[in-house]
């Protein structure tokens, strides 16, 4: 599905910005962005984003510096956002409507500089249908939509996003770190900002309570229980990538604290620092081999 592109459309590229998901996770790779923003540092053809990943880029790309930041410690904090009493009585664990009808209000993209970026932007979501993950490249209408469906997290939201009669969900489900998307689409530098330490490895999850929820979409249940394999594989790609195919892997510290669904800002705001810190020294190694 390609709805334009809010980058330059060009055929093949050269380095890439793979952004991973993880709902709260995300602070890390907004505070590594942030310091890309601050020093003016995007040498990336290739933008693709998953999850909260998505979200983040489109501020990185955006030129928006401590917008995220501003929605990891103040908006997603909040009971609107998360609430575990709201998901009991029925409604959403992680209100996605709540946050996108405040944010896009209060905080809007900019949708001038998407348009004008250099970089091409690619979100990835997971087609309900097939299970399979798409890769949509967002026009200044669909941007919010496309973001949303790519944010989309089964359970926790009650929904599934529709774009053009397809309805998707989370697209960290069905490739949780496009890097291989990245390296298919021809890019040979690639940077990988993390949202887990370098130590962690996903287990393969898999209920009958799992299988009775995703009874109407078996695809999506087939994938939700492939994903610890789809995870593994993209590590895998990572650390044994071809010798013409350099790869960055970013990683929070292995003192990372926050976790999916974390709303302490004190834990928020020192995980956002190590963001910071590493994506400083990104930008200045990234500099010393030019």
């Amino acid at each position: 599905m390609n709805e334009g592109t809010m980058g330059t459309e060009i055929e093949r590229y050269e380095t890439a910005l793979v952004v991973e998901g993880g709902a709260m996770r995300g602070i890390f790779s907004t505070g590594v962005m942030d310091a890309f923003i601050k020093h003016d540092f995007n040498p990336f053809d290739l933008c693709i984003g998953v999850s909260a990943g998505s979200t983040n880029l489109a501020a990185y790309i955006g030129g928006m510096f401590e917008r995220n930041y501003t929605i990891y410690t103040d908006y997603s904090v909040r009971d609107d956002f998360i609430s575990w009493k709201k998901f009991i009585r029925g409604g959403h664990l992680v209100d996605l409507d709540w946050m996108w009808d405040i944010s896009i209000k209060e905080m809007p993209l900019d949708l001038e500089q998407l348009k004008n970026s250099s970089s091409a932007f690619f979100i990835g979501v997971t087609s309900v249908e097939t299970g399979e993950p798409v890769y949509l490249t967002p026009t200044e209408d669909t941007i919010a939509d496309m973001i949303k469906a790519s944010s989309c997290i089964p359970i926790f939201y009650r929904n599934t996003i529709q774009l053009d009669g397809v309805n998707y969900v989370d697209g960290g489900l069905s490739d949780p770190i496009p890097v291989i998307e990245a390296y298919n689409r021809g890019a040979k530098k690639i940077m990988v900002i993390r949202s887990r330490p370098k130590s962690y490895i996903m287990k393969p999850k898999s209920s009958m309570l799992q299988k009775f929820l995703f009874r109407k979409t078996p695809q999506l249940y087939k994938t939700l229980k492939d994903r610890a394999n789809r995870y593994q594989k993209a590590i895998d790609f990572m650390r044994t990538a071809p010798d013409h195919v350099e790869i960055i892997e970013v990683n929070p510290p292995e003192t990372f604290k926050t976790s999916r669904l974390t709303k302490d800002k004190a834990i928020l705001d020192q995980d956002y620092r190590h963001g910071l810190e590493i994506g400083e020294e990104l930008v200045k190694s990234w500099k010393k081999e030019l």
